[in-house]
């Protein structure tokens, strides 16, 4: 008989690449990690890991197990599911993991309309940016993530997630006032050979602004870099730079010393992730719905600030 426990341990290790890491995810000792590998190697009679440089990777049969593994944690979750829907139903704790500009405009409204309609329904967030809050969901750190689109992100087949589609958005370039480019339509191409400012590697944003630039013959040079859509505002008023902007994010900063161009390609595209299974649990399924309708007064072009000149 395979121990559940240890099937979301393979899992972990095979997210994480390391066992140190899949131990600190899991919340366990290195050694407890290595010790359920073990046993888990027993139980089913073959190796499941090999060394991977500083890493490991799966075996053949390991990624056989792994796939086993996301069919059972996956009906686990709807067992889980429709006990809750039998039982209490709608009182209990959501833990959320969102970017900070989707906390903002779309998880706090949501939560306001929860009070009204579930208010027995307690919501818990925390600040993540896709590539972790992802991660977050799979090793059952969060409950839903809300996250974006990225290069390396889990492909909307992945048998480990269900994904809910949100809303997407453009992104706007940001520039000095007096900059060259301030007075007229701006592309992707017209920026070669500027000094960018823009998030960290690693961010979501970072991969659509450096895809955008690839895809226009260039790679973007950063000098200046910070996750903070204002400080980058901040940066650019001050002549430091140019940047690229996901529309929704220009709501908030000081845009008095900027000029905001629309530019054709870059998108940001933003949807939740549940681990899959869990789609229908009765503490998900209100608040859900309350990030779809907000989602879609987002969408409403309306809602967008005004480009600036």
């Amino acid at each position: 008989m395979i121990e559940t426990r240890r099937l979301r341990t393979l899992r972990a290790v095979a997210d994480h690449r390391t066992v140190t890491a899949a131990a600190a995810a899991l919340h366990l000792t290195p050694s407890a990690v290595s010790q359920q590998l073990i046993a888990l190697e027993h139980e089913v009679g073959h190796r499941l890991l090999e060394r991977d440089g500083r890493g490991v990777r799966l075996t053949a049969v390991g990624r056989i197990l792994l796939g086993h593994a996301n069919e059972v944690l996956a009906q686990l979750e709807r067992a889980d599911a429709d006990i809750a829907a039998y039982t209490t139903g709608t009182a209990g704790e959501v833990k959320v993991a969102s970017f900070a500009t989707a906390i903002g405009l779309l998880v706090a409204p949501a939560i306001g309309r929860l009070k009204d309609k579930e208010p027995g329904i307690r919501v818990r967030v925390m600040d993540a940016e896709g590539d972790q809050s992802l991660t977050m969901v799979l090793d059952g750190a969060v409950d839903l993530a809300v996250a974006v689109e990225y290069r390396g992100a889990p492909a909307e087949t992945d048998r480990r997630l269900s994904r809910i589609p949100l809303y997407s958005e453009p992104f706007d370039v940001v520039l000095p006032r007096e900059h060259p480019l301030a007075g007229q339509e701006v592309t992707v191409t017209d920026l070669h050979g500027e000094t960018w400012i823009g998030p960290y590697p690693g961010n979501p944003c970072h991969d659509v602004i450096a895809l955008a630039c690839e895809h226009a013959g260039f790679t973007p040079e950063f000098a200046h870099s910070s996750d903070d859509f204002s400080a980058v505002v901040a940066l650019a008023a001050a002549g430091a730079g140019v940047a690229m902007v996901p529309r929704l994010a220009l709501r908030g900063p000081d845009l008095s010393g900027v000029t905001v161009r629309p530019v054709a390609g870059p998108e940001r595209r933003v949807f939740a992730a549940v681990r899959r299974g869990a789609e229908h649990h009765p503490l998900l399924v209100p608040l859900v719905d309350a990030l779809r309708d907000v989602a879609t007064a987002l969408r409403h072009p309306a809602d967008y600030p005004a480009s600036s000149s």
